[in-house]
């Protein structure tokens, strides 16, 4: 089913040095931009990330520390994925717990003024668990009838991230095809940082969503135990997390 779209969205994929979002960077980025008439774009753009990819990740998406060393930093090509970005909502496979914290890692380690949540985040993967329970392969076999090849290549996962929402959108009819009800349903919690360390209760207020304050307001937590704040501060949280915790610190009466 064609996507109903109000305003472009941008669908991209993100191979990195690992698994961490506070230490690990980008090295590949594509991103396929589909516009409201239905025509696309697509971008490739491979980083030099300043420090060394593990093997572990080599081994997932061969992208080698040789193959990246004379390409450009994220920093100098931070405006050119910003521009791309500007005024699409954004859509990936288990992009709001991976790819889109960690895009937000490099835009502010490198002071672009970015703000990714004024975006609507879908997230095909979440539409797929909550639907069928499986990984990006199996969704594109299992909705698209086809083998996904060059799997782990960001531009062949982009693509097919696409290619799966639009063939959830044929096979659930519950589903609606807007894209606001489509960032709703493939939200998991309303977080206050793109990671979820932090999130919004019922009530619209921010409760630490880890560790032994889990659950607890934030404003409650910075109160009475005044050390936790520089405890975060000190430690390898993304940067966003400790952004978010300094505003709520900074706003409190």
């Amino acid at each position: 089913m064609k996507l109903k779209l109000t305003k472009p969205i941008v669908f991209f994929d993100i191979e990195s040095t690992g698994l961490d979002i506070a230490k690990d960077r980008i090295v590949e980025i594509s991103i396929l931009k589909v516009f409201v008439d239905g025509h696309e774009e697509c971008h490739t753009y491979r980083v030099n990330p300043e420090i060394t990819i593990s093997e572990n990740a080599s081994s997932v998406h061969g992208i080698t520390n040789d193959n990246v060393k004379d390409c450009p930093t994220f920093k100098s090509i931070s405006k050119t994925i910003s521009k791309l970005i500007e005024g699409s909502d954004i859509g990936g496979f288990n992009s709001n717990r991976f790819d889109i914290p960690l895009l937000a890692e490099e835009f502010l380690r490198c002071d672009n003024p970015i703000d990714l949540r004024k975006c609507r985040f879908v997230d095909v993967q979440t539409i797929f668990h909550k639907m069928e329970k499986r990984t990006l392969e199996a969704a594109y076999s299992f909705y698209c009838n086809k083998e996904l090849v060059n799997a782990h290549s960001a531009l062949a996962d982009a693509k097919a991230t696409y290619e799966v929402l639009q063939a959830q959108l044929d096979k659930y009819p519950t589903l609606e095809n807007d894209i606001a009800a489509l960032s709703e349903f493939s939200s998991q919690n309303r977080n206050v940082d793109y990671m979820g360390w932090m999130i919004y209760d019922v009530k619209g207020d921010a409760v630490f969503n880890f560790g032994k304050h889990k659950g607890k307001r934030v404003t409650d937590v910075l109160a009475t135990d005044q050390g936790y704040y520089a405890w975060i501060m000190n430690n390898d949280f993304p940067l966003d997390t400790k952004k978010q915790l300094t505003n709520i610190k900074l706003n409190m009466k």
